[in-house]
């Protein structure tokens, strides 16, 4: 869960609400909408390594295509698809 804070509350108090980023992410509000998001280091370092290289899939050829539809991945990575599927990480 996400705390929500006006720009100016953030203002008036931020060493409380930089304190409460460490726990869950604060949203701060500018004129009554989401504007920036408060949260931790850890999981600013987290959400930075998921960064990933994108291709088309029309500038593979189609051994490359056959290759990634047949690739299977380690089960020691599982635990990514896991975080993929939770509430704290799902994709609106």
């Amino acid at each position: 869960m996400a705390l929500t804070v006006t720009a100016a509350a953030v203002s008036r108090n931020f060493a409380a609400y930089q304190d409460a980023a460490v726990r869950e992410p604060v949203i701060i509000t500018k004129n009554g909408g989401p504007h920036t998001v408060l949260i931790a280091y850890e999981d600013y370092l987290r959400l930075s390594r998921r960064d990933r290289r994108v291709e088309a899939t029309a500038s593979l050829s189609d051994d490359d295509l056959a290759a990634v539809e047949q690739s299977v991945m380690e089960p020691s990575l599982d635990h990514l698809n896991a975080e993929l599927l939770t509430d704290k990480h799902a994709a609106d």
